[in-house]
């Protein structure tokens, strides 16, 4: 997820982040703190699912951009696109969608959360997850594609400022999002027609994962937690952490926001994991590791004393796609699906 050094762009921090730690709102800002890809990752009391290869699947063909292409940008501005040979995209999602549209090819440098294998060799333009604004400008880009999360702002507004069109977006929160998101890139890159296409696969594909989901309707409370051991980063995911239209599509309960916790995320405590009393706990591969496993995490506040550290039934996720709902979300989702209920696997 983001970074510990992602500013928000537009509008205040959001209550309930420790001060030190100036991480966005929405969980996709959090994805771009580790760059990891695949969908699987599978730990001790889960299915065995072994990780997806961290690759996007493209459209078939090269979608022919009608140009120019004006959009409104998140923050207001009519944003005018004129060519699209040299695309940059300031975030690891943004760049999943441009590759699954088709239009890799154009894409001249990748932010340090963009992991999968197809954007490994471009040049990163960020540093420590802040956005170069030299990097980026001297690859002479005809586009550049953020989010509104995407900092800091001085370098967004000397791209802008270098004449470059630059479109910004609402990061998706929810899977309710996701059709969205991929219209609007789609909309800025004058590929329109592929962004119906892959919002229909995309739906298609989610839609059978979720056919597919086990015939018990016994629904586990899992508790989404944001660890990071390098940076003393220790957080329950209440209401708005992003987690849990995906937990709830899974079969599932998010434990915070069913406990009452109404922010995005709250120090992890004794008490508050008292409340919300998980049967599993849901973390990304990378933060796992960071705490030193399964034995590391149990060592937190309170962890060890929910009936999910007593089973020590632990769900992990990649942190390149578990909250980047877009066009891997349907495998992400299966990946829960299967780690949640594996003895009703049909």
């Amino acid at each position: 997820m983001p970074s510990e050094s992602r500013h928000l762009r537009h509008g205040p921090r959001p209550t309930g982040w420790p001060a030190a730690l100036l991480i966005p709102l929405t969980v996709l800002a959090l994805l771009a703190l580790s760059g990891c890809g695949g969908s699987g990752g599978a730990t001790e009391k889960t299915a065995g699912r072994a990780p997806a290869a961290d690759r996007v699947e493209p459209l078939r063909g090269t979608p022919k951009a009608t140009l120019p292409a004006t959009v409104r940008s998140a923050d207001g501005h009519r944003v005018t696109v004129r060519a699209t040979d040299r695309i940059v995209p300031l975030s690891g999602s943004l760049s999943e969608l441009v590759f699954t549209l088709g239009l890799g090819r154009n894409v001249v440098a990748r932010d340090i959360t963009a992991t999968f294998a197809q954007a490994a060799k471009l040049p990163v333009v960020t540093r420590a997850h802040d956005v170069s604004a030299e990097s980026v400008l001297s690859l002479k880009p005809t586009v550049v594609l953020a989010d509104t999360t995407t900092g800091p702002g001085e370098a967004i507004d000397q791209i802008r400022d270098a004449g470059i069109p630059l479109v910004l977006f609402d990061p998706p929160k929810r899977m309710s999002d996701i059709d969205r998101r991929i219209g609007a890139v789609a909309a800025a890159l004058g590929v329109r027609g592929a962004g119906a296409e892959l919002v229909k696969r995309t739906d298609r594909r989610i839609a059978s994962v979720r056919g597919e989901l086990p015939a018990s309707g016994r629904k586990p409370r899992v508790a989404f937690l944001y660890v990071r051991g390098s940076a003393s980063v220790y957080l329950l995911g209440g209401r708005d952490s992003g987690a849990g239209s995906l937990l709830e599509a899974a079969g599932a309960v998010d434990a915070g926001k069913a406990s009452g916790l109404t922010k995005d995320f709250t120090p992890i405590t004794s008490e508050a994991l008292a409340k919300a009393a998980p049967d599993a706990i849901l973390v990304m591969t990378k933060g796992l590791e960071s705490v030193g496993g399964i034995d590391g995490l149990l060592e937190l506040p309170g962890v060890a004393e929910t009936p999910a550290g007593l089973d020590r039934r632990v769900v992990a996720v990649d942190d390149g796609v578990l909250l980047n709902y877009g066009p891997r979300t349907d495998q992400v989702l299966a990946s829960l699906v299967e780690q949640l209920h594996p003895e009703d696997r049909r």
